[in-house]
Order: C-alpha cells, then sequence, then structure tokens
C-alpha cells in the first residue's frame, strides 16, 4: 500500500513524529524517511504495516497518540474474580467487554479500533461509542483471552481505563474542571469589576487618577488566570479542530477572546485606556455558565437515563409459590425469576429449574441456541426458546446493557436523521460565514482601530451556532420524556422524526386491534380428563401467546409436571413432551386434520386444536373483545393515511373488522410471519414509509422491516429488540395523538431555526454597525441558547397539556 508521504515533515529543523505528530528529539529511530518520536510510535507503526492498516494514517496526517514503550502490568486480568466484572458476555469460548478509552479523540481512532480484528484473529467484531470514549469487543478466548485484548489496546496507544469499584464515580466528578473555571472567571470578574468603579463614576482628580492606574494594572494581573485557565478549553477545543484542518464553534469564540485581551493589553500599556479587562472577565463567565447549563440539560434529557426511568421491563418473580410481575429496579440478586418462551433474560443468572434453550442473537449474531443445564450461567441479553425456566439473578440488573441491545446498528441502521444532517451542516458553515462578516465589517472601519476591534470581537461572539444546534435535541428529547410518561416508549429520538413521515400504518389483529386479556375461552370435543388438562395447562403456560395463556388461565388447579422437549412454531402452535406424553396445540394442519369447520358465530376468531399423543382431542373457541375506542381510532387514521391489517388467523373475523374499518382498509387473513414481511417490503417497494403495528409475538421480522415498527404489549415483561417502540396497549387509542405529536415536534423544531437565524441576523446587525460591545454579545449569546430551549420546552408542554399528555 502507498503511504501518505505527508505526514514526515520537517520544519525549521524541527523533525515532527509520523504517527502522533509530536517533535522528534532527534532523528535516531526511523523507517526510510519516516521519522517517529519514540519506539513506542515506532512500534504501532510496524503493526498497522504489517496487517496492511496504512489507511490509518490516510484520513488524517498524524492521528496517532505518543505511545511510549514502558510496559505495563495487566496480570490482574488473569484473575477470574475480576475477568468476571469486565466480561458482560460469555458463551463457550465467546465473549465480550466494554473498555472505557479516554484517549479517544478523533476519527482515525475511530477507524483503528473498529479494525482491532484485522491485527487479531481471535478478535470478532468491536464498535466505537465516541461520546462515552467506550469501544466494545466481542473475541473469542480460544484465540485471544482478555488481557491479551488490553494489552493490544495498550501496545496501540488506547489503554483502557479501569474502575472496577465505582464505575459512576467519573461521571459524579465530570464537572469539577468545569466548577473550577467558572469559579475562578466569577472571582476575577467579580473583583474587576469593584476596580473599575473608579472608571465607571467618571471620577477626576489626581487621587483618583493615580486609583485608577493602579487598578488597571490590578485588573491586569486578575484577568490572566481566566486567560490561562478558565478560557483553556476553548483554546484547546480551537487548535485540535485547526490540526484536524476544521474550523469548529469554538474557533471564533476564542479569537474574540485572544483579541479583547491583546487590545486591552495594548491601551493600558500605551496609555490610551484601562482596556475592557471587565468585558473579557465577564464574557469568559457568561460563556462558561451557558456551557454548564447546556451540558446540565443533556444530561438532564440523556435517554439511557430516561431509559432506566420509564422503560416498561419488568419480569415474574417467584416468592413463597407466589408469581408476581415486578419492575427490573426492584429485583435483587438471589431473586427467583420465571422465563416464559421467547422472553429475555434480563440479568446475569443461575438455572435452578426446567431445560433452558438460550438464543443469544440479540448479543452474538448467532441463533442457534445453546442448550443450558440445571446450574449453568445464563447471561442477560439471551432469549429463552422452550418451556418457562426458574432462574435466580446472580448479577446486578444492567437496564443500560439491555438499552445497548435495543440500540445495536443491527436494529438502527434503517434510521437516517434528516433534522440532524440539516443541523451539522448549518453548523459547519456557519463559522465560515461569521469569519468572513466579521472580516469584512471590521475592515470597513480600517481608519478606527477601536472601533474595527470592537466589531469584530462582538461579531465572534454574537452570531454563535448553539441556539440552532439546541433546537432538535432539546425538542425531541423533551418529547421522547413525555412520550415515556404516557407509557410509549421509543428507542431514541430519531423514531419521532420518523413518525411523523409515515403514510401507511399495517395492524396485526390478535392482541393488537383485541385485548389479549379478555377471551371467554370454550372446549369442543371429548370430555378432557384432569391429567389430561394439567398437560395441556403445561404446555400452554410457556406461552406469551394470547390464546395460550387464556387456555392455560381457564384451566384450574396447578400443573408441576416436567416439559423435556419444547417448540412454539410461529403461526402453528406448541408441540411439546410431557412426562412422556406428546401435546400438540395449534392449527388444524399441526396435528393433522382439517380445519375448516363451519361456525356461524362470526365472534369466534380462532380455534386452537389439540392432540395428545397423535390422539385429535377437540378445539378451544375464543370469544374476543376489540378495543375501547378502536372505531374512533380508527375513523380519525383513515383519513390522511393508508390503513392495512395483516391477521394470522382464519377469515371468521371478516365481518367485525369490516365493520371497524368501515372497508377502508385492505384486510389479509392467513398471513404466516413470512408474509407480512414481504407484504411490508412491497409497500415499501411503492414508496410506502410504513409503520407496524403488532404484539411482537409472531411479528418480530415485520416489525424489524417496516419503517417503525411498534409493539402493542398488555405485558410488560415482553421486551423485543427488533422494535423501535413499545406502547402500553391502553394507550394504544391515543395512536393518532402521538403522531400528531411527532408533526408538531418537527414543526418546533423548524421554528426554532427560524428563531435562531432571526436572533444572529439582528444580533450581526447591531454588531457589523459597532452598535454591540463585546460583553453585550456575551451576554446575549447564552440567552438566545436559554431563549431556544424556553421556547422549545414551552411549546412542547403547552401542546402535551392540551392533548391530555401532561
Amino acid at each position: 500500500m502507498q503511504i501518505k508521504e505527508l505526514n514526515t515533515t520537517q520544519i525549521s529543523d524541527k523533525i515532527i513524529c509520523f504517527h502522533c505528530g509530536d517533535e522528534c528529539k532527534s532523528g535516531d529511530i526511523a523507517i526510510g524517511d519516516k521519522y517517529f518520536c519514540c519506539n513506542g510510535c515506532k512500534t504501532v507503526y510496524q503493526l498497522l504495516e504489517q496487517n496492511d492498516l496504512c489507511d490509518y494514517y490516510q484520513i488524517q496526517n498524524n492521528p496517532g497518540i505518543t505511545k511510549t514503550s514502558n510496559k505495563r502490568n495487566f496480570e490482574f486480568l488473569d484473575n477470574e474474580s475480576i475477568k468476571d466484572k469486565i466480561i458482560l458476555f460469555k458463551n463457550n469460548n465467546f465473549s465480550s467487554a466494554s473498555f472505557y478509552i479516554p484517549q479517544m479523540h478523533c476519527s482515525s481512532c475511530i477507524w483503528i479500533l473498529e479494525n482491532l480484528s484485522k491485527l487479531n484473529g481471535g478478535i470478532i467484531f468491536s464498535e466505537v461509542d465516541f461520546l462515552k470514549k467506550t469501544c466494545s469487543v466481542r473475541f473469542n478466548e480460544e484465540l485471544i483471552t482478555l488481557k491479551n485484548v488490553v494489552e493490544l489496546l495498550d501496545s496501540l496507544g488506547y489503554t483502557p481505563l479501569f474502575n472496577l469499584d465505582n464505575n459512576t464515580k467519573q461521571n459524579k466528578n465530570s464537572y469539577k474542571s468545569l466548577y473550577y473555571k467558572l469559579g475562578v472567571a466569577g472571582f476575577c470578574f467579580g473583583n474587576i469589576m469593584l476596580l473599575s468603579f473608579p472608571e465607571y463614576l467618571s471620577l477626576n482628580d489626581f487621587e483618583t487618577d493615580n486609583l485608577k492606574t493602579i487598578f488597571a494594572y490590578l485588573n491586569l494581573i486578575l484577568s490572566i488566570p481566566v486567560i490561562l485557565f478558565s478560557s483553556s478549553q476553548y483554546y484547546i477545543s480551537a487548535f485540535k479542530g485547526i490540526v484536524k484542518k476544521i474550523i469548529n464553534i469554538d474557533f471564533p469564540i476564542t479569537l474574540g477572546i485572544v483579541v479583547i485581551f491583546i487590545r486591552s493589553v495594548f491601551d493600558l500599556l500605551m496609555g490610551f485606556g484601562p482596556g475592557y479587562f471587565d468585558s473579557l472577565s465577564g464574557l469568559v463567565f457568561l460563556l462558561l455558565l451557558g456551557k454548564l447549563f447546556q451540558n446540565k440539560t443533556y444530561d438532564t434529557l440523556n435517554f439511557e437515563r430516561n431509559y432506566k426511568s420509564y422503560f416498561p421491563l419488568a419480569s415474574t418473580k417467584i416468592a413463597h409459590g407466589v408469581e408476581t410481575p415486578v419492575p427490573l429496579e426492584l429485583l435483587k440478586l438471589k431473586d427467583e425469576i420465571l422465563i416464559h418462551n421467547n422472553e429475555l433474560i434480563p440479568a446475569d443468572s443461575v438455572l435452578k429449574k426446567g431445560k433452558a434453550n438460550i438464543d443469544y442473537s440479540f448479543v452474538t449474531g448467532e441463533s442457534v441456541p445453546v442448550q443450558q443445564n440445571v446450574g449453568d450461567v445464563i447471561f442477560a441479553g439471551g432469549r429463552q426458546i422452550g418451556s418457562s425456566i426458574i432462574v435466580e439473578i446472580v448479577r446486578e440488573i444492567s437496564q443500560s446493557y439491555l438499552t445497548q441491545l435495543w440500540n445495536h446498528k443491527s436494529f438502527t441502521d434503517k434510521f437516517h436523521s434528516k433534522i440532524n444532517t440539516l443541523t451539522n451542516k448549518v453548523s459547519k458553515s456557519f463559522t465560515f460565514y461569521v469569519l468572513a462578516i466579521a472580516v469584512i465589517a471590521s475592515g470597513l472601519h480600517y481608519n478606527n482601530i477601536n472601533m474595527a476591534l470592537n466589531i469584530f470581537s462582538a461579531v465572534l461572539i454574537i452570531a454563535c451556532p448553539c441556539a440552532l444546534a439546541l433546537a432538535a435535541p432539546f425538542t425531541l428529547g423533551n418529547t421522547l420524556r413525555i412520550f415515556g410518561k404516557n407509557k410509549f416508549y421509543l428507542k431514541n429520538s430519531d423514531v419521532i422524526e420518523q413518525l411523523g413521515s409515515i403514510t401507511s400504518i399495517v395492524f396485526d389483529k390478535t392482541g393488537t386491534l383485541t385485548k389479549n386479556s379478555q377471551f371467554s375461552v370454550n372446549f369442543i370435543g371429548d370430555p378432557l380428563s384432569e391429567y389430561e388438562q394439567k398437560l395441556i395447562k403445561t404446555a400452554t403456560k410457556s406461552s406469551y401467546h394470547p390464546f395460550s395463556q387464556s387456555i392455560s388461565a381457564s384451566i384450574k388447579g396447578i400443573s408441576n409436571f416436567e416439559v423435556t422437549e419444547y417448540e412454539e412454531i410461529a403461526g402453528s402452535g406448541i408441540v411439546a413432551q410431557i412426562d412422556n406424553n406428546l401435546i400438540k396445540a395449534g392449527s388444524g394442519t399441526l396435528v393433522g386434520i382439517s380445519s375448516n369447520d363451519n361456525i356461524s358465530n362470526s365472534t369466534l376468531i380462532s380455534k386452537v386444536y389439540i392432540s395428545i399423543n397423535n390422539n385429535f382431542k377437540g378445539y378451544y373457541t375464543f370469544t374476543n373483545f376489540y378495543r375501547t375506542g378502536i372505531e374512533d381510532l380508527i375513523a380519525s387514521l383513515s383519513n390522511k393515511l393508508k390503513l392495512f391489517v395483516l391477521s394470522g388467523d382464519n377469515e371468521s373475523e371478516s365481518e367485525n373488522l369490516n365493520r371497524v374499518f368501515k372497508n377502508k382498509a385492505v384486510i389479509k387473513f392467513n398471513q404466516s410471519p413470512f408474509n407480512k414481511l414481504e407484504f411490508i417490503e412491497k409497500l415499501q417497494q411503492s414508496n410506502e414509509k410504513v409503520l407496524m403495528v403488532g404484539d411482537g409475538l409472531n411479528d418480530a421480522g415485520a416489525l424489524k422491516q417496516s419503517n417503525i415498527g411498534i409493539t402493542i404489549s398488555e405485558d410488560i415483561n415482553n421486551f423485543y429488540p427488533a422494535c423501535d417502540g413499545i406502547m402500553d396497549a391502553d394507550y394504544f387509542i391515543k395512536l393518532k395523538d402521538f403522531l400528531n405529536f411527532a408533526n408538531f415536534s418537527k414543526k418546533i423544531i423548524i421554528t426554532s431555526f427560524i428563531i435562531s437565524l432571526f436572533y444572529n441576523i439582528i444580533g450581526l446587525g447591531f454588531a457589523v454597525t459597532g452598535s454591540l460591545s463585546p460583553l453585550v454579545a456575551a451576554v446575549l449569546m447564552p440567552v438566545s441558547s436559554i431563549s431556544v430551549v424556553v421556547f422549545t420546552t414551552f411549546s412542547i408542554n403547552l401542546y402535551a397539556k392540551r392533548k391530555g399528555f401532561l
């Protein structure tokens, strides 16, 4: 591979390291014409070159981190108890861990960390979360150990930071530096203001003139900590941007601060006046105060935090023989929980009872179930396939880990945010236009240096795209929070934007349009013995399908039979081996009979046929109830959207569905999971934006394929990573209101953009004429951000109250 030679440079006798860009003390460490500051950087370059990964240097110049040759000791990672704290998942030889890497700083870092598999064949996959500075690594422990993975990261200069005692301590201290800088700026600003009173009061006599001079120099001294310490993060950010050949948002701010300071020192030393040290310190103080406000607000609206607060995931806890649904945050170590077929394991647990077949496809991508025996550890994120099992929690519940599963790339690739794209484009080009305006406007007053500097400083400060950048996250974040309060849980804010763009809605029938919990169940056939009823109860109890749960609930008594074999076939039914008996419950085809019986009562939506040891016993019938208010919801949706119903049941419910939809929907029966997915694909090929609404049981493929997939749930134990949102069944009739809310949120964002641009145009109008001082500009800059936040928050909350969401 041809390597870009431009990275090895020598300027004014300074030799620059080809890898990290630091100055080389000598030219002794080199490979050809490529020089390195240390053997560590040279080693990293050789490692990348050997593995054909020198594209790393093509992304940007000198992207690496200085890597010293000091060898760190990672022997502690061979300790099993420590490994258990770090490894999130382990199955056979497959392991997964997440590392906090504070050295991560640019696109080259992301590139190299996501290509670790090319450096070592034992690494299967690596993924970076740049905002959190974490790298998730999946590896084969037969080929590479946890210690070896960490040593590889260390050899590249990306040494993971381990904090095994308290993972949240770092988050608590994250604001410490900002508080220190804000405190220093505030202290200096207050004292400079006090020392400037003789100037403010325009006192003129011999004694006060001497005091003015002394105070002016004291102000200079007090401004030095502001310049060197409080403002440092702006310099660093601007410098990093320049190194990467990017003019970022902090560049004009830095330029404004430096210009005011230089001008103030010049005025003071030349005797032209006391300078603008009060304006300078006030500017930095207000900028830091605005940054603190923004950071705090972002933390408040952080989705993972809201997810933990609002996400409805629970598990069935077993205590003294009683089954009780319990929210995850209330579960503790050593609690025993019941896991049904297709239910997710919420925490690392030990199998206590039953036969486990765990599908780890949400974690590993491999869909082949892994058999587990009593006493084996089952990791969080696995899904039980088969009969119910009982497990004991052995590791603290981590909803943030389940968030990672829900937001995995395989489930989020279909999203593309036009709002974020627009915001990024505007923010990136904004700085260049501001710099051009500042130079041109100040250049027009070249004969008045004071006016030119005032205009230059004010323009750089007042024209900040912060308010523009805040519009989308604050609006969508607030909407996300309100949806959560109304038991509509979305995985991220991009889903809200997509909701406002749909053109078609596809409904599943059973469990979506109808209620899961309200069935009238009747058995038609030969009378069942008590023993046979218990066999059927055991088989159906393991399933979450509404029909199965209704059959199980209709059979009185307790059944403690062990299920030795269990399979639930989507769209067909259940096959189970219980107490040496073969139980089949489902379609007529499954039990081997014709299901075309004539049933005159149209309220019978379906039948579940039963056979024991291949002997047909009869069938259960169900009288179902549509959700209250469903007809009004359908009428309101049909005005603007195309509606479809895909049902896996027979056509016995055709009359009722046509009554509910008033013949304004395309209704299809006998639809298998594959048929549903294929139908949605055809709609999308016709440029339809499809919202799929189902109960998740037989709709996983369709939910994932659709533009937005929403699961309707009456049981908060259900969790389906393939869906984009979960809606409590009681709030289903508010679907139209949720869609309108999403559209309103998009309008608020656009309005916020207009307000922000209007503010910048007005502010620039005053700044370019010299009517706006840098201090006033510094006050107005955070005020503009606050105004956008207040507008979006007030508008969203007002709309939510008017529509009954709050």
